[in-house]
């Protein structure tokens, strides 16, 4: 693992824009002395103490707390500075530049972040869960990536390499010991533990795989023909009146999103311009990007008027829709057709009969999108995952199943055991190369 830098670095850590309190950070080692000039007098330790900030020639900037955290007993594990001033964007910039002036650079995006864990601060599962719960769009989401920083993602995987270490040492000390033969490993009940590790690790993908729902959500797009009720499911989902809604076919002309929660899973849902043949050049326009909403989707809703049922228009649409993407049929308007709301499901398609505009089986629809995204309770244990944490977890356990499958080739079944940890590893960051950091931390935000 790489160094961390020695210079010091300086940033805004509060968000753009006017408040009433604003953070300028600043970490690097031996700051004690940049912590006197920037507060008019030796710093004390870990304590909040009234200062006045000046430029260069005496000039009052601002006036506040100052804060100065000796290393170790740090965020990123070096010395760090806090100055809260009042949070104008003017005065921040100022009090940043005077900081600049004294010798700290401008820090990267992500950099305090990158530095706690280069120093041990953190482990790169505790530190992307920083900016998991910076950017936590739910409540459920914010919860898990608490979690997640306070270590209990990164001692789960501590503790599937410790087993699987265990195991290492089992198997190498057969190979290493030609006299013995496998019954050395019956003994020690090394398959058995090796199923209890591949079984474990099936647990947690499948919580890690909950959990990247609670982090990007669901595309849902509605589509349909016009005046089937696209609009007024988008509001009824979203509990407001977003779109317009009026008996003139055409109405929505461009792409309306809208965020809603349900059981905490972010669902974008897009209404989109009702697919028909029309010579409206505006109206054309809000077709083609209705199938360039569709192409991206997780989850394409098809309306239908339950009066009319299935046209063949609406089977020219249904023709063009992508081969791999989820489908539900809805058949809106129950209530003006005397149905009651119900779900059917036959040869593996999924409709449901709802009343958009009276609100009848709207709740049918929502445990379908559940359903659909593969979701299902696990109470507080989901993991905030990220990509990176799925693949390494499958390849993991894709190496546990290729080490079962060579019980009767030690050399192989080592080797797999080998690899599976490496993967495991990569997720706190044992193993994970320079230029993959670069790209995780590029993505914080600046001054953190």
């Amino acid at each position: 693992m790489a160094n961390p830098p020695s210079d010091p670095i300086a940033a805004i850590a509060t968000a753009p824009g006017r408040g009433g309190i604003g953070v300028v950070r600043v970490s690097g080692p031996n700051l004690s002395g940049l912590a006197a000039t920037l507060g008019g007098k030796a710093p004390e330790a870990r304590a909040a103490r009234f200062a006045r900030f000046r430029d260069g020639s005496g000039q009052l900037l601002d006036e506040g707390l100052l804060l100065y955290f000796p290393a170790p007993h740090s965020f990123t594990g070096e010395d760090v500075i806090e100055l809260q001033g009042h949070g104008g964007p003017v005065v921040m910039q100022m009090l940043l530049a005077r900081c600049l002036e004294l010798g700290a650079r401008l820090a990267e995006p992500g950099e305090f972040t990158r530095r706690a864990f280069l120093n041990g601060k953190l482990d790169l599962a505790q530190a992307e869960s920083v900016a998991d719960l910076i950017e936590a769009s739910t409540a459920a989401a914010a919860r898990s990536a608490v979690r997640s920083l306070s270590g209990s993602f990164s001692q789960e995987v501590h503790g599937l390499v410790d087993r699987l270490i265990d195991l290492r040492m089992l198997v190498e000390a057969t190979l290493d010991f030609p006299d013995e033969d496998v019954d050395f490993l019956v003994e020690a009940r090394a398959f058995e533990r090796i199923d209890a590790i591949a079984a474990e690790l099936a647990a947690i993908l499948e919580r890690a795989r909950q959990g990247s729902l609670l982090r990007s959500g669901l595309h849902v797009v509605l589509v349909g023909q016009p005046n089937v009720g696209k609009s007024s499911l988008l509001n009824r989902l979203a509990g407001e009146e977003r779109a317009i809604v009026t008996d003139i076919a055409g109405t929505t002309r461009d792409a309306l999103r809208e965020t809603i929660q349900i059981e905490g899973i972010p669902l974008h849902i897009t209404d989109t311009a009702g697919l028909r043949d029309t010579s409206d050049e505006v109206e054309k326009i809000g077709i083609a990007r209705t199938w360039q909403e569709i192409a991206r989707a997780d989850v394409v809703v098809r309306l239908v008027d339950v009066r009319a049922g299935l046209t063949a228009a609406d089977a020219a649409i249904d023709a063009r829709l992508p081969a791999g993407v989820e489908r539900v049929t809805v058949f809106n308007k129950v209530d003006l057709a005397g149905r009651v709301p119900e779900r059917i499901e036959s040869a593996g398609a999924v409709s449901l009969y709802l009343s958009a505009k009276a609100g009848h089986g709207i709740d049918l629809l929502r445990a379908e999108l559940l359903r659909v995204a593969g979701w299902h309770r696990h109470g507080e244990d989901v993991i905030l995952a990220r990509e990176r944490h799925l693949i390494a977890l499958r390849l993991a356990l894709d190496h546990i199943h290729a080490a079962l499958a060579h019980r009767h080739a030690l050399e192989l079944m080592a080797e797999e055991l080998r690899l599976a940890q490496e993967a495991v590893n990569e997720i706190t960051g044992e193993f994970t190369p320079d230029d993959l950091l670069g790209v995780i931390f590029s993505r914080f935000c600046i001054g953190k």
